[in-house]
């Protein structure tokens, strides 16, 4: 990682590398495997993480976390009328903003944590969805992770005929979607995570999708983590 004035950028890297990690599956990445990510002193858009009551806590804020800790502008967004959400756990955050706050049509990622109640909670907020809708209409990226794939992208057709991972069981809830068994996917625009114990390979690979696997790995590494 180099530091600049302007914050964080990274070599140019290739992602061969990230297509052979057993815990993730590629298709058609929005990565050319074969090439090189040019992101020399690429400025980043910023990236979006829902939340909403009921939201699975490690999953939400791992991703924000691993996100930040590779310099990607992060802002997190609750659905409720006030700021604070309450996690599936009894964990109570301070989100940094209201979903009307923000402009999601130049958005880097809009991403998806799971949670019981959280993804369902997700999955009925109009304006998520058409969020969510719109970023895909325009081949933007989005990530979601355990019960949102299925409840929430899934419902919307934005996995359709891709393949996907979701938490295990909620795979026949949705129809038209190549389920994949290892517990991150990567398809075109769309990361997808199967579950809690995924979070920290989902949150990586946000961050090599947008930044190359060079700067995923060195990330990973400060975390004591593999990948």
């Amino acid at each position: 990682m180099i530091f600049s004035k302007n914050g964080p950028f990274f070599e140019e890297k290739p992602l061969s590398s990230l297509s052979r990690d057993p815990f993730i599956h590629m298709v058609g990445s929005a990565q050319d495997n074969n090439t090189n990510i040019n992101i020399f002193e690429r400025i980043m858009k910023e990236t979006y993480v829902f939340f909403a009551d009921g939201f699975e806590e490690i999953e939400a804020l791992t991703c924000v976390d691993v996100l930040r800790r590779a310099g990607m502008p992060v802002t997190t967004v609750s659905i409720n009328p006030g700021l604070e959400v309450k996690g599936a756990h009894g964990v109570t955050v301070l989100a940094d903003s209201l979903f009307d706050d923000n402009d999601y049509n130049d958005a880097e990622w809009l991403v998806l944590p799971g949670g019981i109640p959280g993804a369902p909670n997700l999955a009925a907020h109009e304006g998520v969805c058409d969020a969510l809708s719109a970023q895909d209409e325009r081949g933007g990226k989005l990530a979601a992770i355990c019960a949102s794939p299925a409840m929430v992208l899934g419902p919307l057709g934005i996995l359709m005929d891709r393949e996907a991972v979701c938490y295990p069981g909620l795979e026949d809830t949705v129809e038209g979607v190549r389920w994949a068994k290892t517990p991150v996917a990567v398809d075109g625009n769309v990361v997808t995570g199967n579950g809690p114990a995924a979070a920290a390979p989902f949150a990586l690979t946000i961050v090599a999708q947008t930044l190359g696997h060079a700067a995923a790995a060195e990330v990973a590494a400060g975390m004591l983590h593999t990948f």
